[in-house]
């Protein structure tokens, strides 16, 4: 089992930043590759970004490449999402999840935090 918990989200301008942390706890959080999704209100949740377990590879969706970036402290059991540039359309409830990078791809696996929101005003 590895428990998420995540932190960092509120209200924020346009053109704004705002950091997201996903603490982990239980299995060891080095043998897991880490992703964050969100979820806008009436849509189906989507990828964000992701990041092997090693920290040598990342992913990103198109909407926020170039504007986010992902990484993660070992030592810390975390990771992070710096969001900057935000938009109005970022406004979500952003996820972390504990999964596999496989060829470039990530897999998520069944472990979530309970989201945090973020609220980007125009």
């Amino acid at each position: 089992q590895v428990q998420l918990v995540e932190s960092g989200g509120g209200l924020v301008q346009a053109g704004g930043s705002l950091r997201l942390s996903c603490a982990a706890s239980g299995r060891t959080f080095s043998n897991y590759a880490m992703g964050w999704f969100r979820q806008a209100p009436g849509k189906e949740r989507e990828f964000v970004a992701a990041i092997s377990p090693n920290g040598g590879s990342t992913i990103y969706a198109d909407s926020v490449k170039g504007r986010f970036t992902i990484s993660r402290d070992t030592a810390k059991n975390t990771m992070y999402l710096q969001m900057n540039s935000l938009k109005p359309e970022d406004t979500a409830v952003y996820y972390c999840n504990a999964g596999v990078y496989y060829t470039g791809s990530y897999y998520s696996q069944n472990y979530w935090g309970q989201g945090t929101q973020v609220t980007v005003s125009s």
